[in-house]
């Protein structure tokens, strides 16, 4: 692993060809690539009301392989300043960790 993220962090990765974002658990990370267990960022909200309402399930994390090549960048999932974390606003939103549900 690369210092600073360690294996169960909750990460935001921002990708390449296609630009996509994705948020949840970091499995592993080597020069090969990154696997992490997560949902698409655009889907983050809906999935978090959908858990609050106990709705019938129609979003749910993944478990995917990202080849280096396409990562941009990663980023802890962490508040800065007054903005929430995304681990944080599920907390709100649904009531409970969002590690019980990636």
């Amino acid at each position: 692993m690369i210092e600073g993220f360690a294996e169960g962090s909750l990460v935001i990765l921002n990708l390449v060809n296609p630009k996509e974002k994705f948020f949840g658990l970091l499995m592993s990370l080597s020069a090969a690539g990154v696997t992490m267990r997560g949902v698409n960022l655009d889907s983050f909200e809906d999935w978090a009301r959908q858990l609050a309402h106990e709705d019938e399930p129609g979003i749910s994390p993944v478990t995917m392989f990202i080849p280096l090549f396409r990562v941009e960048r990663i980023f802890l999932d962490e508040p800065e300043g007054t903005i929430q974390s995304y681990a944080e606003r599920f907390q709100s939103v649904v009531g409970r960790p969002v590690r019980e549900y990636v």
